[in-house]
């Protein structure tokens, strides 16, 4: 057994609010209270942390992760800082530079993100620049740009449109870049694994001890999210619960699905019932306002991807085989077939079973009364992504802009949820936005409607034991500093802990220390974030700059 005492700190506990330390034995918190008890239990410690006032707290569990896309974008060069052609072609050719000097055999592929497609170099320029090694040049509108070399590797040099077509210069369009995306790990072997491992200890660095996986077909394969829950049951890694989006029919198509894939948490995750508002394909009650509508024009309200009856028919599915399921919503209508898809369900298999599937959904931007009312009836829970709010919410941001200010003002209503007793857990989308779980925190802390806005320990509890709880593993005590709870945990350097209601709102207890509620970092607008010092899973230290 080892066993390791933090001490001369603060604990964020509930079960002992005015906590100053924490012992850990063989994986479990064995111990917590007052820094002068701590004073005699040192002796017989392993290890003894003096934490110098930092914080610990329970780890945070990101409920919705793409891995292999977020460590494809860590693996990949940063392209925002060329302003011109010029240094975007430098940038390439000293990361090529850099490459060859871990891979001189040129066997591993070059990928630069972000770049803007109106400084892409002619092919020739890029080839030279690149020294012939495979280049993967990503674009912000999701074309890219192939060099001859990874043309070659992955077949376009023997596709007439390559180089020659519209745009010319090895520039592929969106279709032919998803399907790049999607293969680059058959084309360069070694990238799955370095990818995943940066995608997993970059989470870990963020105080991240627990990640879902929205695996999906369009993202990689199941061979390949096997890969993931393989590498991930390194006791030194972000521990991994797998979803995989495919759509079950019937309970022998969940239960095939489960026999390739017996560590499987939920049949769903990113299992799409509509679009994106951001390519106007989420299926909405209303047109898109940023279109021209009205006589003459054709409204669009984006494309229903599944209706009620595939949807309901998924549940059952999932039900007999007794795995969870769910499904990703973003727009109104969508929603709308989902809350129809649910009354189906009920009315097939009984209110009880249904309810008992413990079955979730994605986004959910959209959620109104009645539909409210209908998923707190079935025992839905909401994996959401407060990030998205802050990223692209507000008044001036792409929400406002294609839904209109009143009807974007509308999404996300964390308060009416919550206040319900809806299960939530909280996560990123990355690589969509960053993996940045105290931004997600600070977002539902300052929704934009002060209505909607919930207090800083309910948010962090969302990211924290909400993830375990949708995961199912929340009987464990994961999510919680308490003894016999699994020690799942992060030390955090803050500059002021404080207790933190939602602003403009009153909270409804006393927000002073000493009313016993536990503490957290200042999330105001103007704090510092905070600094992740050291993150444990199940007492093996996955993260650590404490020394």
């Amino acid at each position: 057994m080892t066993s390791t005492l933090y001490r001369n700190g603060v604990v964020h506990s509930s079960a002992d609010p005015f906590a100053e330390a924490i012992l850990v034995d063989d994986g479990v918190v064995t111990w917590l209270g007052a820094e002068d008890t701590a004073a005699g239990l040192a002796a017989r410690a392993d290890e003894v942390v003096d934490l110098d006032g930092a914080l610990v707290t329970p780890g945070f569990v990101d409920a919705h992760v793409h891995t292999l896309a977020t460590g494809l974008a860590l693996e990949s060069v940063d392209a925002r800082a060329a302003t011109d052609p010029a240094a975007l072609l430098a940038l390439v050719a000293d990361a090529a530079h850099d490459l060859a000097g871990v891979d001189p055999a040129g066997g591993r592929i070059l990928l630069v993100a972000a770049a803007d497609p109106a400084l892409l170099p002619a092919l020739a320029d890029l080839d030279a620049a690149t020294e012939g090694r495979p280049t993967l040049l990503a674009t912000t509108d999701d074309t890219a740009q192939v060099s001859s070399s990874l043309a070659a590797r992955c077949g376009l040099d023997r596709d007439p449109a390559w180089a020659g077509g519209p745009t010319g210069d090895g520039v592929v369009e969106r279709a032919t870049h998803a399907r790049l995306r999607a293969h680059l790990t058959a084309l360069d072997p070694g990238l799955r694994e370095r990818a995943t491992i940066a995608a997993l200890r970059h989470a870990a660095a963020r105080g991240v001890v627990s990640l879902h996986e929205m695996s999906a077909p369009a993202h990689d394969t199941r061979a390949g999210l096997a890969a993931l829950v393989e590498l991930a049951a390194d006791p030194r890694l972000p521990h991994v619960a797998a979803y995989r989006a495919e759509l079950c029919a019937t309970a022998d198509d969940a239960r095939a699905l489960l026999a390739e894939l017996p560590f499987l948490v939920g049949i769903g995750g990113d299992l799409a019932v509509d679009g994106t508002l951001a390519e106007r394909t989420a299926a909405l009650r209303a047109p898109y306002a940023d279109l021209p509508h009205g006589p003459g024009a054709t409204d669009v309200t984006g494309t229903l991807l599944l209706d009620a009856d595939r949807l309901a028919a998924h549940l059952l599915a999932c039900q007999a085989a007794g795995v969870q399921g769910g499904f990703r919503v973003l727009g109104d209508r969508a929603m709308d077939e989902v809350v129809r898809a649910l009354d189906v369900a009920a009315t097939t298999s009984g209110a009880g079973p249904l309810r008992a599937g413990h079955h979730r959904v994605e986004h959910a931007l959209f959620v109104d009364a009645a539909a409210l009312a209908t998923l707190l009836l079935h025992g839905i829970a909401l994996s959401i992504q407060p990030a998205f709010d802050s990223t692209w919410g507000g008044p001036d941001g792409m929400y406002a802009t294609r839904l209109g200010g009143p009807r974007a003002a509308n999404l996300s209503p964390f308060a009416d949820l919550a206040g319900a007793g809806v299960p939530l857990a909280f996560g990123s989308g990355s690589p969509s936005v960053p993996l940045d779980p105290w931004q997600a925190v600070r977002a539902a802390v300052g929704h934009a409607d002060p209505s909607q806005r919930i207090s800083a320990r309910a948010a962090f509890r969302a990211h924290s034991r909400g993830g375990w709880r949708l995961a199912g593993l929340d009987h464990t005590g994961a999510g919680e500093l308490r003894v016999g709870a699994p020690a799942h945990l992060a030390v955090w350097r803050a500059e002021h802990l404080t207790v933190q209601a939602a602003p403009g709102r009153l909270s409804r207890w006393n927000p002073e220390a000493a009313a016993g509620q536990p503490l957290l970092p200042d999330l105001a607008d103007d704090a510092p974030a905070p600094q992740c010092l050291r993150t444990v899973r199940d007492g093996v230290v996955i993260f650590d700059e404490l020394g």
